[in-house]
């Protein structure tokens, strides 16, 4: 049965989706909302956590919460490292770094070896569509940054091969900030590594997205071994 937060921000959901509030509309105060559906403030704190949390509303310190102008869907393919859409900018910061943690262990390098740091923040305007860390030993980083983003097919590393890993979870603090979103909003958070015909790990890629506003598209195509006899 649904509870009194769940009716509140179906309402809510209701009037943003038919029009009755427009793209960039305040909503009415707290106390108001909660005076109109007879419940208590928390109630309504509730619902409009969940209006938040989809992307369908945000809101602004000192101002009030406000309709969110819908976000087009991206789309991330398997294997990419990038998520894709018309129009996206990209900012990369390259850094320089040893190799340590959970880094390391996924390149599988020696502890203090030195790697290239890229990190990717794309852009549809001014909203922050993904964040990606893209690591690598430095004798393999690309001559430019920019080429960083189209990993893994920079300066004809031998890639061969990309094992992803893609989880559904909450972000941190700093992907929260990066982002723009609340911390109860999920994320899509995917490791990428690639390996070269060798085995050697030549690049790992970090990424966090939106779940609310991504889609991750993967292809499998049947080796030939494993189709039937006779086709």
């Amino acid at each position: 049965m649904p509870t009194l937060r769940d009716t509140i921000a179906e309402d809510l959901r209701i009037q943003i989706t038919t029009g009755r509030l427009k793209p960039g509309a305040r909503l009415p105060s707290e106390p108001k909302l909660a005076t109109h559906y007879k419940v208590s403030t928390p109630t309504v704190r509730q619902a409009l956590a969940l209006l938040q949390a989809e992307g369908v509303i945000e809101k602004t310190h000192g101002k009030g919460n406000f309709v969110r102008t819908p976000l087009r869907r991206i789309t991330y393919t398997g294997g990419a490292g990038v998520p894709f859409a018309p129009d996206l900018q990209t900012t990369i910061r390259t850094t320089n770094l040893r190799a340590c943690g959970r880094i390391r262990a996924l390149l599988k390098v020696p502890t203090n070896t030195p790697l290239a740091e890229f990190h990717c923040t794309t852009y549809e305007g001014e909203t922050p569509r993904s964040v990606a860390r893209i690591y690598t030993p430095r004798d393999l980083a690309p001559a430019a940054p920019s080429e960083a983003f189209y990993w893994p097919g920079w300066r004809n590393t031998g890639w061969t091969e990309t094992q992803e890993t893609v989880t559904a979870r909450l972000p941190t603090p700093k992907e929260a900030k990066d982002l723009r979103i609340i911390l109860t909003q999920p994320v899509l958070a995917i490791t990428s590594v690639a390996t070269d015909a060798a085995g050697r790990t030549i690049a790992v890629t970090l990424s966090v997205l939106p779940a609310s506003s991504t889609d991750a598209v993967f292809i499998t195509r049947p080796q030939a071994e494993t189709r039937e006899a006779g086709e």
